[in-house]
């Protein structure tokens, strides 16, 4: 990993001279095994100066700030999109919480959050749903509760 002297912004990334062609970019934790507690659970984050174009998978949380287009696959896991985030992606996830902006469909087995100055773009599929007042939503809500029970594998 990286170690106090060196920036989190300058280990090898996908790089925007890396070309027109699709990027996946993982996400795993050292202890990706199921476990009960909470605390254990991975985390990563894209800054807000990072601009993905490509498919996101992983097996951990993810907290974006930056711009992202393409699909995010963190069945499971919790997507929090920043204040500062643009994300124009097909979402699949165990729960989102929205502060930016999302352009496309959002699949959350647990529940979407959509704060104050949050705003989302597309369908939802989810089992719950918060919006707070102030945000902006456009598109079709279809909520099954019995989705939380159905995701788990």
């Amino acid at each position: 990993m990286w170690t106090k002297q060196q920036p989190l912004a300058e280990p090898p990334a996908v790089s925007p001279s890396q070309g027109a062609g699709s990027s996946v970019v993982s996400f795993s934790s050292p202890s990706s095994g199921r476990q009960s507690s909470p605390v254990a659970r991975g985390s990563a984050r894209l800054g807000a100066s990072l601009q993905i174009k490509g498919q996101i998978t992983g097996s951990e949380d993810l907290h974006i700030d930056g711009i992202v287009d393409g699909p995010i696959l963190l069945r499971g896991h919790e997507l929090t999109v920043g204040p500062t985030a643009q994300v124009n992606s097909e979402i699949h996830t165990g729960a989102v919480i929205v502060y930016g902006k999302v352009v496309g469909n959002l699949h959350a087995s647990g529940r979407v959050d959509i704060k104050k100055d949050g705003s989302i773009i597309g369908d939802i599929s989810t089992a719950r749903i918060s919006i707070e007042d102030g945000a902006h939503f456009k598109g079709r809500i279809e909520i099954d509760p019995t989705k939380p029970q159905a995701a788990a594998d």
